[in-house]
């Protein structure tokens, strides 16, 4: 695996080419917190604007490759909904899974079954309400509920229509052996591992009113609309409380959300920068190695007389072609001292360290950034609203 390809698409006539390729570009540096070489290509070809992204799999000091991991595209697009939200586009809010009879599709990774882990560990906790004395009261409670048990050093379940046993240190630190028995004993309380579901409410976050409101006026549940409007009233007292918290009026709020914004803006360009850098140093590094190592084979090109030098050049090309390329670009520099090998190590180590804080100063202005924008958003509502209101009364006291 050499590269990973993303799409990533957008509602039709809602963006500019120009921005969708900013926004790709963003996704795919968030995604690869900047380690990572990458493409973004706009396609307007069809009726909505899609982007293609291509992901280099090697990052860029050329010592890591990337590697998958579960429900990666549930994260991807979880990222992409929040730059899209942060910018004020459009997302998928339900997004359902195609029709497949194999497979499976990134929109239902919330409902994937149990796995046999999963079943054994609730048969252990089963098996413990029952209050076995010892680990071989527990074995044959096991035994009973129709699980097979291989003893050893290492003790294994598996249900008779399994292939493999599952050793129980294998379940997590709380049904270990050793774990176990302590439980029984009731040394240890037992906290039963529970697989949590993607559709689980995730952590209280400030949400955009604008967003609510849209949803309140798509949805015709009326369970839904009162839920709404007491969740839209409480992110309105968040809002103001967040205000009165920090201090901030009217004009704090706007004139903070524009410089959170010109700092995320300011510490890209100087990561961009960092990146550049290193480009250039791990080139150069390249260049003086590919140097050294056909220097001999040049000198060599250079005392023979010009009539064999053709053959000599065709015989020796793999070697010649680094030397010649190498000499261009320390002649690119312009007269300027070529560093050691030593030097560029220690610039390059400078740089990481470097691009490595920006890189965290990045990722908490970019937090405050999206809390005050959408605390901006919100309160540009709230005024609206007020303006609204007061306009309303003004013309009931004119009648």
């Amino acid at each position: 695996m050499i590269g990973y390809h993303l799409r990533q698409s957008f509602a039709p006539g809602e963006i500019t080419p120009e921005e969708a390729n900013r926004l790709g570009q963003e996704l795919a540096r968030r995604f690869t917190k900047g380690q990572h070489a990458f493409i973004v290509a706009t396609h307007t070809d069809k009726a909505h604007i899609h982007n293609h992204i291509i992901i280099s799999a090697v990052n860029l000091d050329c010592d890591r490759k990337f590697r998958d991991f579960r429900r990666s595209a549930m994260a991807i697009r979880r990222l992409s909904d929040t730059i899209c939200l942060e910018n004020g586009y459009s997302i998928i809010e339900n997004p359902q899974a195609p029709d497949r009879s194999k497979g499976r599709s990134i929109w239902n990774v919330g409902r994937n079954p149990p796995t046999q882990r999963d079943d054994l560990r609730e048969a252990i906790d089963i098996a413990l309400t029952q209050r076995p004395k010892d680990m071989e009261a527990l074995l044959q409670q096991l035994i009973s509920m129709g699980w097979e048990v291989k003893r050893g050093k290492h003790i294994a379940l598996r249900k008779p229509d399994q292939k493999r046993f599952k050793r129980m240190d294998s379940l997590g630190e709380d049904y270990t052996q050793e774990a176990l028995i302590a439980i029984m004993q009731g040394n240890q309380p037992h906290a039963p591992k529970r697989k949590r579901s993607m559709n689980e409410k995730q952590e209280h976050r400030m949400a955009l009113l604008a967003e609510i409101q849209r949803k309140m006026r798509d949805r015709n549940s009326p369970a839904y609309t009162r839920w709404s409007k007491v969740f839209y009233a409480k992110q309105m007292a968040n809002t103001l409380l967040y205000m009165s918290e920090n201090n901030l009026d009217d004009a704090d709020v706007f004139s903070r959300a524009a410089a959170a914004s010109a700092r995320c803006d300011e510490l890209t360009e100087q990561i961009q920068q960092a990146d550049t850098r290193m480009k250039t140093l791990t080139e150069l590094r390249q260049h003086i190695f590919n140097y050294n190592k056909t220097r001999e084979v040049y000198r060599a090109y250079a005392r023979i007389t010009p009539r064999d030098r053709a053959r000599f050049a065709a015989e020796h090309q793999q070697e010649l072609e680094p030397h010649r390329t190498a000499k261009k670009a320390f002649d690119a520099l312009g007269g300027s001292r070529l560093p050691t090998v030593k030097e560029i190590n220690a610039e390059f180590e400078t740089l990481r360290r470097q691009k490595s804080k920006l890189y965290s100063e990045y990722q908490q202005a970019k937090k405050e950034r999206a809390e005050l924008l959408t605390i901006r958003a919100n309160l540009e509502l709230i005024l609206d609203r007020s303006q609204h209101e007061i306009e309303q009364e003004a013309q009931r006291n004119d009648r």
